[in-house]
């Protein structure tokens, strides 16, 4: 869909589409889920977020988002402060489980429920709603009922809803969990051809090394080491004493 590849390329790879400043968050009193993260991450740029359950990945998403309200610290969005709670139409969020995003009775009232939403044309929504498809590769989709799909079409689907609202960066939440292998692949494929700013937590390490440029590893809230997916990875202590393996094809890596 080429009217979606869009605004993000226009703007240089050397601007700072993520910009993370002394971040915190926790729950009331509770112990910090994200503590004095600091990250920048430029336009155009794909990174894999890694960390075992707990080490705040979600937490991070849904802060970066402004769905949660950090307690300390600053998150902007090509060098605009965002505001926790405010729509903010340049990020789109891919959810770990499609049916917590598809709930219409078809893919394309799916698609459309957020067009709808942001005062478009009628014209303007089919537009971006065939573009979202045609991009996808769901347009054989479009008058299904979405909960009857497989989970690899939910997630392309799920993907298709994200992007027709045109973000320049998107965050993508455990893509491949519960994908059979042949759709796995196929969400490979469409992620290494994306041209969005991307963000990709995932505990599928090897899809990370086919699909990021830089990867940032999480533990307990801070960021504990980043760098070359294939440097990070193929590092067994600095994996092991982060709850992590290495990944397969990473276990004969030199650096």
């Amino acid at each position: 869909m080429n009217d979606l590849v869009r605004t993000a390329n226009l703007l240089s790879l050397k601007n700072k589409a993520i910009s993370l400043n002394n971040l915190c968050f926790s729950y009331g009193e509770e112990r910090a889920i994200l503590t004095d993260i600091n990250l920048e991450i430029a336009s155009g740029e794909t990174v894999g977020l890694i960390g075992a359950n707990g080490a705040g990945k979600t937490s991070l998403f849904l802060t970066i988002c402004g769905i949660l309200k950090p307690t300390y610290g600053e998150v902007k969005l090509f060098d605009r402060p965002i505001k926790a709670g405010q729509f903010n139409p340049e990020i789109g969020l891919v959810f770990q489980n499609p049916d917590d995003q598809l709930f219409c009775p078809t893919v394309r009232d799916d698609i459309a429920f957020g067009l709808e939403n942001i005062e478009l044309s009628p014209e303007e929504i089919e537009t971006r709603i065939n573009a979202a498809l045609s991009l996808t590769g769901v347009t054989h989709l479009a008058e299904r009922v979405s909960h009857q799909l497989s989970g690899g079409e939910k997630c392309m689907v799920a993907i298709a809803a994200v992007l027709a609202m045109l973000p320049q960066i998107v965050l993508y939440d455990e893509p491949s969990a519960n994908l059979d292998l042949r759709a796995r692949r196929r969400l490979i494929k469409f992620l290494q051809s994306s041209h969005e700013t991307t963000v990709v937590s995932s505990h599928d390490l090897e899809l990370i090394i086919e699909v990021c440029d830089r990867v940032i590893m999480l533990n307990q809230g801070r960021i504990v080491a980043e760098g070359k997916p294939q440097e990070i990875m193929s590092n067994a202590g600095l994996m092991e004493a982060n709850g992590l393996e290495v990944p397969h094809s990473l276990t004969h890596y030199h650096q």
